[in-house]
């Protein structure tokens, strides 16, 4: 059974930081990139971030560029999202996504940024 779990969302200050975690498994992990990817209040999927199997290449959306960094332990199966320097627009779900033709995706993980 494939299942992707994110955790360490929660409530932080604006300026704060958090480590998002996808534990994945029932399928290959290392053998596929991943992405994270957030939906707003009222606004459409967007995707955050992107890293390729091996980490040898990574991407980002402009809105998240320089303040939220990606990575990847294969063996551990676990793909992360450091987000620091949160801002108030950061509020969202997050989900991540991956698997052959990334048809996989977790239940996701709020975060909110609020004072």
């Amino acid at each position: 059974q494939v299942q992707l779990v994110e955790s360490g969302g929660g409530l932080v200050q604006p300026g704060g930081s958090l480590r998002l975690s996808c534990v994945a498994s029932g399928f290959t992990f290392s053998r596929y990139g991943m992405r994270w990817y957030r939906r707003a209040p009222g606004k459409e999927r967007e995707l955050v971030s992107f890293i390729s199997t091996s980490a040898g290449s990574t991407a980002y959306a402009d809105s998240v560029k320089g303040r939220f960094t990606i990575s990847r332990d294969n063996v551990k199966s676990t793909v992360y999202l450091q987000m620091n320097s949160l801002k108030p627009e950061d509020t969202a779900v997050y989900y991540c996504n991956g698997g052959p033709s990334y048809v996989y995706w977790g239940q996701g993980t709020q975060v909110t940024v609020s004072s």
